[in-house]
């Protein structure tokens, strides 16, 4: 059955990993290699980013030193294997990263666990936290870009976030988990339009309004532990009358004088069942007056049996009867707080439609400082922002991202193209084929646009392009088959397109891309930190696969295919006009890819000699190829291989056994001479060229000076 199960889905389409997913619904993660993964971040880009239930990551007790990123995802459940010994740590200062002119631009990064448009996420079992004041030795001055004097000082208690959630992650359960920092905003889920937040026997530790929600939040039977004394808890409920944040049967303690809650916005709190610590401050929730605070629905903070250490102070007596419609402490729970919006215990459908989350834009709350460190515009209105600059070819390409993450080459058989204006019925039609299972990295799909996109970032500094091409190279590293290659479309695997294809070059351009990603340069350096090492990772098994696709020729190592069998690395038909062979242009982008590689190691070394010798070894030399003039032809010319002294060129397919020049047609057979072929295709298709003419007059030779000048200085040639 299992078989049949693995067939099935390699019939439908997808790569290794979606079976396991669909399989199994779990994919497990362990730092010792004992599971299908070493990182939380591999195993969650693994899974498709839709699913219509939950997936689960198992995650083993260990220590996973990463930021982590769910960013479109939905229905996954991180499980660790227990809260105190599954621990996800890492160590950023919230002001560091925005003296980042680029990154720190919006929030997408500054946590240990970052989330945005990634409804109906489970977390449980789980240790998060950002150690930067717990490892930090004193206030440091670093160099920052983004403030006028160019220097800023970090303080170890200054914002510090464990999870940080944008817009469009609603629906969030979280159980058994702790969030710990030193500084504030330690827990902050912000979606204040369609935020929905349940939290259950947390702990949560941190500085001032270490637990911040935006929108909805329950939380019950939680542990707050504060290192402040301005605020533990904060609550943004700006968006509708009805949010608010409820904490029932929680616990609060922290250092001497610290102080329950404040906020800045339109806020609502429910505390019922709680009790304080007897080193709590004698201060009620406040409105923190550098902000906004309550205009429209005034001050609404409510107590219900609450009790402190010590004694009580009379501003948390009962009160639940000034609040609206006078709910009695009995229906107060998690039902209640989120008003048919969602229920998370019993899972019955809402009742209440939700706002639609503000995806439109960069997360507002991102950018500018928190209310308490700006003054106020009049009247509590804040100067609107500018529209942010566009570019008319990005902003098409944005019509035309997949909901995958990559990009067709080709819809309803014409050539996609970003240099004509669409009409409102061209682009709506494809906004609609969002979901088409056609993105690919066949001729410069995808990468090309990366490469774009990002460019349009750095000249318009508009944020949605950058995200759209953050969200391309997220695409090409889940395409990454475990063995290293890149397969011509993702997901789609039907017929050869599930091959390692280094056809027109498609492997080496999305790996090359990945490289810049991993060294932040040639342009790609604008997009989010946190791609920088799965690009390194992924480059580094794209260089085993291509060592490991490299055609062995009766003991001696020679070129590549421009496709391979992803598990056997042998080479394999495609089209029927490309067979099985060894190719005279792909094996040149390859070579200068490895010949790319810093500090090559003897392996790479040992496969760019092979490769160049092999190249010299086959050229054709006394020949060219030209389009001749002929008018009986239906094109008005022919394709011809002619005699020219002086000229050298290189078949694109050579026989994989006797290394002679091979031209196929449609018929799949085999010629000795371009000639031999239909017109058609020898007129349509690239079978002969000068492709390695400056890999070995040029490119080799600076490379073999600098890092092989042990090698032969002239490979062999054949006449």
């Amino acid at each position: 059955m299992k078989q049949v199960l693995i067939l099935l889905f390699l019939l439908v389409g997808v790569g290794e990993m979606g079976i396991l997913s669909a399989r199994a619904q779990q994919v497990t993660v362990s730092a010792d290699g004992s599971g299908d993964f070493r990182t939380i971040q591999a195993a969650i880009n693994s899974l498709p980013n839709a699913a219509t239930k939950p997936r689960t990551v198992y995650i083993k007790n260990g220590t996973y030193r990463e930021k982590v990123f769910l960013d479109g995802k939905q229905n996954i459940i991180l499980k660790g294997q227990s809260e105190k010994g599954v621990v996800l740590t890492s160590a950023q200062a919230r002001d560091a990263w925005r003296c980042d002119p680029v990154a720190g631009q919006d929030d997408w990064g500054v946590a240990t666990l970052n989330m945005r448009n990634s409804p109906d996420i489970t977390l449980e079992n789980l240790t998060v936290i950002n150690s930067y004041g717990f490892d930090a030795p004193g206030e440091v001055v670093i160099d920052c870009p983004t403030e006028p004097s160019g220097k800023k000082t970090i303080s170890k208690t200054g914002h510090q976030m464990a999870l940080r959630t944008m817009p469009g992650t609603t629906r969030l359960v979280v159980k058994h988990c702790t969030f710990r920092a030193l500084g504030g905003d330690t827990v902050s889920p912000w979606d204040v339009d369609a935020g929905l937040y349940y939290f259950k026997d947390c702990t949560m530790e941190g500085g001032v309004d270490f637990y911040c929600p935006r929108g909805w939040a329950y939380a019950e039977n939680c542990r707050f532990i504060c290192h402040n004394t301005s605020a533990a808890i904060w609550h943004d409920g700006s968006s509708d009358e009805d949010s608010k944040t409820v904490l029932k049967n929680c616990v609060f303690e922290g250092d001497a004088g610290f102080k329950l809650g404040r906020f800045h916005r339109e806020a609502q709190f429910y505390l019922v069942n709680c009790t304080f610590g007897e080193n709590m401050a004698d201060a009620d929730i406040y409105w923190a007056q550098s902000g906004p605070g309550a205009k429209q629905w005034g001050r609404r903070v409510y107590y219900h049996n609450n009790h402190r250490k010590g004694g009580d102070y009379a501003w948390f007596s009962n009160n639940l009867s000034s609040a609206k419609n006078a709910p009695k402490a009995r229906k107060i729970n998690s039902d209640w707080t989120f008003g048919g919006r969602w229920y998370p215990k019993s899972g019955k459908p809402a009742t209440v439609p939700l706002k639609p989350s503000n995806l439109g834009g960069p997360d507002k709350y991102s950018t500018a400082p928190k209310p308490e460190a700006t003054a106020v515009a009049s009247a509590g209105n804040p100067t609107p922002a500018a529209a942010p600059r566009v570019d008319s070819v990005a902003e098409r390409m944005l019509v035309y991202q997949r909901t995958v993450g990559g990009w067709p080459k080709m819809v309803n058989n014409i050539k996609v193209k970003y240099d004509h204006p669409m009409t409102v019925a061209e682009e709506a039609a494809t906004r609609d084929d969002a979901g088409r299972n056609d993105a690919t990295i066949d001729n410069e799909a995808t990468t090309r646009e990366i490469r774009y996109l990002a460019k349009a970032f750095k000249a318009t500094g508009n944020a949605t392009y950058k995200a759209a091409a953050e969200k391309g190279i997220r695409y090409l590293l889940r395409m990454q088959q475990r063995t290293g290659g890149f397969p011509q479309y993702y997901p789609d695997s039907s017929s050869y397109r599930h091959y390692i294809t280094y056809n027109d070059n498609a492997m080496v351009r999305a790996l090359q891309v990945l490289r810049d990603v991993s060294r932040r340069t040639s342009g790609l350096e604008v997009v989010d930190a946190s791609l920088v090492e799965p690009a390194t990772q992924a480059v580094t098994r794209g260089l085993d696969c291509i060592l490991k696709t490299q055609y062995v020729q009766r003991g001696k190592l020679t070129a590549w295919c421009a496709q391979h069998d992803e598990k056997t690395f042998q080479p394999v038909k495609a089209r029927a006009f490309e067979l099985p062979s060894l190719s005279g242009m792909e094996t040149v982008s390859i070579v200068q890819f490895l010949m790319d590689t810093e500090n090559p190691t003897l392996a790479i070394k040992k496969s760019v000699e092979a490769a160049v010798a092999w190249l010299d070894a086959v050229k054709i030399t006394g020949y060219t190829v030209k389009d001749q003039p002929d008018p009986k032809q239906p094109k008005g010319f022919d394709r011809l291989i002619l005699p020219e002294a002086g000229s050298t060129i290189w078949a694109r397919f050579y026989d994989l056994q006797t290394n002679q020049p091979i031209y196929v047609g449609r018929d799949s057979k085999p010629r000795p001479k371009l000639s031999d072929i239909e017109y058609e295709r020898r007129t349509g298709y690239a079978y002969a060229g000068v492709w390695p003419a400056k890999l070995l007059s040029r490119d080799y030779p600076r490379w073999q000076q600098k890092w092989n000048s042990t090698a032969p200085s002239t490979p062999g040639s054949k006449q």
